[in-house]
């Protein structure tokens, strides 16, 4: 049986990384796919992986327009959606004091005002006893090196999905917060770990993280499946740390 026939799900930033794995497994389990991603070679080739149907949008969800066109795109397409999984997100690590202007700017104006004007956009579409996953992170409820404005951006999008599970509640949508720990993605290698020195930085990782070892993005796809599906029926308002219990830590 598939656990999301006939839905369509829309998850920005599903070129890469959780998105990707994530809008694969949905595709899989019947859903109908939308993808956003900043770089059209890179969408179209999400898009080739992910099958099934999957449509792929290029934008910046930073960008106000680009919301607008989304929504625009997927009343056409489908008249509404039932999913939607605010998952694109930048990160730089720095300390208080090496921060810039453009580190902040750039963090909060992707992790935390994309997020906000996503859901402001698509949310009217949203058919009733639908839901919104956010993507927030294991860094907005445990202090890690360096990740100061990271966590800033990230932490503000949890309390933002509080609300909108109360806000929403006459049109039964669910809203749900996922928040991985350090997972094996490309993303490794934007925080300026080589892969020379990857087998190094994953074992130091490992070695904060009860299980052992580090996230996979198909183990965050399979959370966020349980908290769309109508296994996660009863869920609403809550946060899910998919991190091997590095939280506990």
């Amino acid at each position: 049986m598939q656990h999301l026939a006939d839905k369509v799900a829309v998850i920005t930033g599903g070129n890469s990384g959780i998105g990707k794995a994530t809008a694969r497994l949905f595709a899989e389990e019947g859903a109908q796919v939308v993808i956003t991603g900043r770089r059209q070679d890179i969408v179209d080739r999400a898009v080739g992986e992910i099958g099934h149907g999957a449509l792929g949008l290029v934008g910046d969800v930073a960008d106000p327009e680009h919301h607008q066109k989304l929504a625009d795109v997927v009343k056409t397409r489908f008249g509404g959606l039932d999913i939607y999984v605010a998952n694109a997100g930048v990160i730089n690590l720095t300390a208080s004091d090496t921060v810039t202007l453009e580190d902040y700017d750039r963090h909060f104006a992707t992790n935390t005002r994309g997020v906000f004007l996503g859901v402001q956009a698509i949310a009217p579409l949203i058919r009733v006893g639908g839901n919104i996953i956010v993507t927030s992170s294991l860094a907005a409820t445990k202090v890690l090196p360096n990740h100061i404005v990271y966590a800033g951006s990230k932490a503000a999008v949890a309390a933002f999905a509080k609300n909108w599970a109360i806000e929403f509640k006459p049109r039964k949508i669910r809203v749900n917060i996922l928040s991985p720990g350090p997972v094996e993605t490309a993303i490794l290698g934007k925080l300026g770990v080589s892969e020379a020195d990857r087998p190094a930085f994953e074992d130091y990782m490992a070695s904060l993280i009860p299980a052992g070892r580090m996230g996979r993005p198909e183990e965050v796809a399979r959370a966020a499946l349980f908290l769309a599906s109508a296994a996660g029926s009863f869920v609403n308002g809550v946060e899910l740390h998919v991190d091997g219990g590095m939280t506990l830590a």
